[in-house]
Parts: structure tokens; C-alpha cells; sequence
């Protein structure tokens, strides 16, 4: 039986969209039709000319979609395939969705050529979930990844830009593995702010023993077996021969002995005896 060693907390996957429609109009007026140079490369030319029809409501609008994204987002944690919710935060995360809504209706009832849309969609993440391990552990390694370039290149911003946001992805961890990403964190910008020190006198240099820190931390993330079963011992035995025919070819069976036509043995000459003459 697999075991999987989890590295994540259970929480919720978040599909935000929000959209303003109504208000701007576009007219598209093409000055050059497309043509195909001669180069073989298309080119074409128009204009687009763009109307807001009330500008204090669209204003308006687009102020409070941003509030609204912000109120649920601020919750989250943002990650290169969507934003994650701790367990911790859903029922604040709840009651953002509810706010958000109300926000929208207020605003549509009122208003009388903008309208907000907001939709949600939230997934549970469980603890054990593959999938999602995978993913939230491929974005831990890129972080660091990228501590580690930023190191190399003696870039502070770099380190401590991909420092914050391993920082926010840690709620998201099991506590052994927040562990791991805190102590790469914390090796991170005590280098980050040696380095901006020594670059006051021209002196910084690449710190070798950080960055070595920070790549055990990583290796604890890599994605081995997919599923991270666990690996049994290995089992060590005498050798032994491998009589398995190749493929393709039956093993060769044990030649039949006719007893009668060939002997095991060769029969011994005859030896004439001579006859004696008995007095």
C-alpha cells in the first residue's frame, strides 16, 4: 500500500472573473485593407475609436470591480494557476463572495448604462490531493529556483521578490514543508541584504553556501514518483542465474534418449578367451 507524504493544507481553489459591460462603445475603421507583401508577410491598417457614453458611472464601475476583485483576492494566495484559500480563511472567503455580490447588485440597480459581473468559482483542495500537491510544489520549487538565480546574479530585488511570495504560498503548506520554505526565506534575504552591504563598498560576492542552503530546501519539493509513495528499502539477495528464454525464442529442452538404438556407453570388445584342455 502507497503512502503519500503531503506537503499541502487543505483549502479552496478560486476561479475569479469579473467583467464591466455596457457604456464604451468601439468603431473599428480600416485605412488598409490586408495585403501580403512581398516577403509573404500579411499587413493590414484601421483605427479604433472608443466613446465612454458616461464617464462618472464607468469611473465608478471600474473603482468598484477593483475593490471587489481585491476583497475576495486579498484572501488568497496568488499563484501561476489560481488563487489558493487556506482552510483557515473560508469562511471570510464566504462572506467576501456575499459582499462582492451585494456590491454588484447595489451598483446595477442604480446604474443605467454600466453593469458589474462577478463570478466565482470555488474548489476544495484536500490534503492528500495529488494533483494539487504536485502543482503547489512545482511553484515552491520556482521560487526557490529563482532565489537561488537572483543569488547568482547578485540581484537583491530578484531574491527578495521571489522571498515574499514563498513567504504568502507558505499558509498553504504542511507545517514540516513551511518549515523548510521559512528556513530558505530567512538564508535568502540575510544574503539579499549582505549583498546590498558589500555592494556599498564594491565588494559583494556570490554567497555559495547560501545558495546550497537554499537548494537542499528545494530538493525537498521535487516531484519523484508522481505521487510521492513511499520507497521501500532495497532488498539484497545472493545472485542468482537468469534462465528466462529471449523473446520471441523457446528454451531449449533436454534432448530424448533412445535407449536400445544409442547406449549411454559403448559396449567393451569382445576378448577371446582361450579354452584350456583338462587332463
Amino acid at each position: 500500500m502507497s503512502i503519500i507524504n503531503t506537503t499541502i493544507r487543505p483549502g479552496r481553489i478560486v476561479v475569479l472573473r469579473t467583467t464591466i459591460t455596457g457604456n464604451v462603445n468601439y468603431t473599428k475603421s480600416v485605412i488598409e485593407a490586408e495585403r501580403v507583401e512581398a516577403d509573404g508577410a500579411k499587413r493590414a491598417k484601421w483605427e479604433t475609436e472608443r466613446v465612454v457614453i458616461n464617464p462618472d458611472e464607468y469611473e465608478e464601475a471600474t473603482t468598484l470591480r477593483d475593490k471587489v476583485r481585491q476583497t475576495i483576492a486579498g484572501l488568497c494566495i496568488k499563484t501561476t494557476f489560481g488563487l489558493l484559500c487556506s482552510e483557515e480563511k473560508v469562511e471570510k472567503l464566504e462572506a467576501a463572495f456575499t459582499e462582492a455580490r451585494r456590491l454588484a447588485d447595489e451598483f446595477n440597480g442604480r446604474a443605467s448604462t454600466t453593469q458589474i459581473n462577478v463570478f466565482v468559482i470555488a474548489g476544495r483542495v484536500a490534503a492528500d490531493d495529488v494533483e494539487a500537491m504536485r502543482a503547489i510544489n512545482s511553484e515552491v520549487r520556482e521560487l526557490m529556483q529563482d532565489m537561488e538565480t537572483g543569488l547568482q546574479n547578485l540581484d537583491a530585488k530578484a531574491v527578495r521578490d521571489a522571498a515574499k511570495k514563498a513567504r504568502l504560498l507558505g499558509s498553504m503548506l504542511s507545517d514540516d514543508a513551511s518549515e523548510r520554505v521559512k528556513q530558505a526565506i530567512e538564508t535568502a534575504r540575510k544574503a539579499a541584504n549582505d549583498m546590498v552591504k558589500a555592494a556599498e563598498t564594491s565588494s559583494a560576492e556570490i554567497d555559495l553556501q547560501a545558495i546550497r542552503k537554499i537548494t537542499e530546501s528545494r530538493t525537498a519539493f521535487l516531484d519523484i514518483t508522481g505521487d510521492n509513495v513511499e520507497i521501500a528499502a532495497p532488498v539484497h539477495g545472493a545472485r542468482a542465474l537468469d534462465f528466462e528464454p529471449t523473446e520471441g525464442q523457446a528454451p531449449a529442452s533436454a534432448p530424448e534418449v533412445d535407449e536400445e538404438a544409442a547406449p549411454i556407453a559403448p559396449a567393451a570388445p569382445a576378448v577371446k578367451v582361450p579354452q584350456l584342455e583338462m587332463d
